[in-house]
């Protein structure tokens, strides 16, 4: 590294160095130190940074990383003898660091492998010369279970049947490169790339700006144009197909997938007619041109087949079809590259053969040469207060454009927790650490924002997949069903806490009402009212791409604390202000999305669900407790259950009474708790939804929320008897039938 970057020169001895123990393993390469144990010239700067920094700033550095995952979310899923379970993201902290002009080495000989890997697997399903001449086994390739023969003689659409693929590195001991795994079908960790960078650059950012790292925006921003341009040429969408939130990286799916502006879809989304692949959409089926594919060929074909068909069929009639779409990575890609122990080609090649197979890479890229077969390279991890060598392998991601293969500058790493070599397995309690590549000039400060000259199109909301839609739909229904029992919870606990009488009428009264809802209110926190949080947290959890960073945090932040209270609230006072924390937060994931989600179609679901849970527990509850034979107290109460004891006293110059508490409650157009304003909302959001019939003829739904809307806007308090109060709450929840009909099917 240049002495230009050298800015922080020690003026005083050290009190503290992070190497004083540092000692790296005989026969094993240290990326951070030499073998007399000196700072390599990339690491210099770097350690004197670290050092300067003082163990106790170091660690509030490395915690302000760790806070930001737990915010944001970043997860991945274990399985092991308890199931599966999501553990939070294991950073280690300290990158791997590597110098610019060995990076394009690197870089070089991966371009080299993976054209290498694209004309192997073109030609295997065409012209078949590699067979034909004897450098590959014809008897392996027919007996692999990853050769697809109805795909032989096809063509991807896209002209390529490879277009992300990521390579496993470690260096041996001979200082070079080895390739330890091609991942050529769905291969995980470039948006764990991505988190790893930000969480590192919280902590190190003044480090980080010194330093000159490479930055890994303009990788996905030329891939994300590519995959845009390809669907632009055929006419349709471009989408991430992943298996869905129990995938062990579907956090990763959802995020890239929010990170590049492009769908998130699941197998159900998806369905073949006309002979083209189409997404279902909330405005009918949308054609998906560019599909790609985080989800591995044998869980897709299934799929594929029912797209197809409609129902399962045979595989030849599916794949002759499917491959010609532009779907990336095409099918049949893991013939030969993806490393399962038996059936990988360049693994059963004779010495000679492969050396003939690889002989455009060998010298820049490296062999294939299998983990167990590579004494692993050791990094720095930071074990309290100091640093200590791990073994490390490197995950490099590349990336089709038209321009060629671009290589994502760093991946990351995996570190073990210990010495031992296999530690380095996510599953097994490794680490992952972000990867800088370094340079001894200023870099080009790359973001995935267009340039002035850039053309630019905006996707319409009718976009937004079917299921997405019912998600959003069920998580307003979810929430304001949550904040609607614990409303009712906590005007129940303060008169507990007030008169110490459960057995008092009014209490009794609500307690009989709650039980067919499964709500034991003589649990401070009920079960069921768990149950409902959670199931709004799972319906979330399906559509995590289309969630903001700060919605999920306010979500879960809910889920956490009522779980908490749980366990540790009484009932009477103690579940009354637990109930008000619940409310507060409640209101503030509410607010944060009403105020800042954008106004399309996935908003509009989310709004009509809320709207249509209010309306049908306002009607319920007004019910209950204005019927003739309601216990004292009970028009009180229910003011208080629709937050409309102020406005009451303000419109009402008189105690209150039936006649009033139905008026505002039920037919106030002004009192965003009333009936009729949740109706007058339903007509308003079902009303700007995309058309689903003839047209020019309002929808089934939009015509029975007009004569709801209208028939209750005419009448009187006088006519919302308990009977009519009870038979609107069943018509508004009637409107999601048609909805679910028209939009969710």
């Amino acid at each position: 590294m240049a002495k230009g970057n050298h800015k922080r020169l020690r003026s005083k001895p050290q009190t503290h160095s992070l190497l004083e123990h540092y000692q790296p393993i005989d026969g094993v390469v240290d990326e951070m130190v030499d073998a007399s144990g000196n700072p390599r010239p990339a690491w210099r700067h770097f350690i004197e940074a670290l050092e300067d920094l003082g163990p106790e700033k170091l660690a509030q550095r490395f915690a302000r990383a760790d806070q930001y995952l737990r915010d944001a979310g970043v997860y991945y899923r274990v399985y092991d003898k308890a199931g599966a379970n999501e553990r939070e993201w294991p950073l280690a902290h300290v990158p791997l660091l590597i110098e610019e002009q060995e990076w394009a080495d690197i870089s070089a000989g991966l371009v080299q492998r993976a054209d290498l890997f694209e004309e192997t697997i073109a030609d295997i399903y065409g012209p078949n010369r590699l067979v034909e001449k004897g450098i590959l086994p014809a008897g392996l390739i027919a007996a692999s279970p990853e050769y697809l023969r109805p795909v032989v003689g096809t063509r991807p659409a896209s002209g390529h049947f490879l277009h992300f693929c990521a390579f496993e590195l470690g260096r041996g001991p001979d200082g070079r490169w080895w390739v330890l795994g091609d991942r050529t079908q769905a291969p995980s960790g470039a948006g764990f790339a991505l988190e790893n960078r930000v969480a590192t650059t919280r902590a190190l950012s003044d480090i980080y700006g010194e330093m000159h790292v490479h930055r890994l925006a303009g990788f996905f921003r030329r891939f994300r144009d590519a995959l845009i341009g390809m669907a632009k040429q055929a006419g349709g969408r471009v989408a991430i197909l992943t298996p869905g939130p129990l995938n062990e990286t579907y956090y990763e799916h959802a995020y890239i997938a929010r990170y590049l502006g492009i769908m998130l879809l699941e197998g159900e989304d998806l369905t073949v007619s006309g002979g083209r692949l189409m997404v279902r959409t909330v405005s009918g089926l949308m054609p998906v041109s560019v599909l790609w594919r985080r989800r591995n060929e044998e869980l897709l074909l299934p799929t594929v087949a029912t797209w197809w068909c409609g129902q399962e069929t045979e595989r030849e009639h599916v794949l002759a079809n499917i491959d010609r779409m532009v779907i990336g990575p095409a099918l049949s890609t893991r013939l030969a590259f993806e490393d399962d122990g038996s059936t990988r080609l360049g693994s059963a090649l004779s010495v000679e053969e492969r050396a003939e197979l690889v002989a455009r890479i060998e010298q820049d890229g490296g062999d294939f040469v299998g983990q167990e077969a590579v004494t692993l390279s050791t990094t720095p991890v930071y074990v309290g207060g100091w640093l200590e060598p791990r073994p490390a392998s490197l995950r490099v991601y590349l990336a089709r454009t038209p321009e060629g293969w671009t290589v994502m500058p760093g991946g990351f790493a995996r570190v073990g927790f210990s010495l031992d070599p296999t530690a380095i397995a996510m599953q097994r309690g490794g680490q992952a650490a972000d990867v800088w590549v370094v340079s001894d000039r200023p870099v080009e400060r790359e973001t995935l924002l267009p340039q002035e000259h850039d053309s630019f199109t905006r996707t319409l909301p009718g976009s937004l997949p079917s299921r997405s839609a019912e998600n959003l739909t069920w998580l307003g229904r979810y929430i304001e069903r949550s904040e609607d029992t614990v409303r009712i919870l906590r005007a129940y606990h303060v008169r507990l806490a007030e008169t110490s009488d459960p057995e008092m009428p009014l209490l009794a009264d609500i307690r009989d009402y709650l039980a067919p809802f499964g709500i034991d209110v003589e649990t401070a926190i009920p079960l069921a009212l768990i149950g409902t949080l959670d199931s709004a947290v799972y319906s979330a959890g399906q559509i995590r791409d289309r969630f903001s960073p700060d919605g999920w945090l306010a979500l879960k932040d809910l889920s956490k604390t009522i779980h908490q209270f749980a366990a540790t609230v009484a009932p009477g006072d103690d579940a009354t202000r637990a109930m008000t924390v619940i409310l507060r937060k409640l209101a503030g994931f509410s607010g944060l999305l009403h105020e800042n989600m954008y106004r399309f179609a996935g908003w509009r679901f989310l709004e009509i669900g809320r709207r249509l849970e209010r309306g049908i527990q306002i009607a319920r509850t007004l019910a209950r407790l204005t019927r003739a034979q309601a216990p004292e107290g009970a028009l009180d109460m229910m003011l208080e259950i629709g937050d409309s004891v102020m406005t009451h006293r303000r419109q009402y110059p008189v105690q209150a009474g039936r006649r009033t508490v139905v008026d505002l409650l039920a037919l106030d157009p002004l009192n965003p708790r009333s009936i009729l304003f949740q109706l007058e909302r339903l007509k308003a959001e079902i009303a700007l939804l995309p058309a689903v019939g003839a047209e020019g003829h309002m929808s089934p739904a939009a015509k029975e929320i007009l004569q709801l809307n209208t028939s209750i806007a005419i009448k009187e308090p006088s006519d919302m008897t308990a009977k009519a109060l009870g038979d609107l709450a069943n018509e508004i929840g009637g409107l999601y039938n048609s909805l679910a009909k028209a939009y969710f099917g």
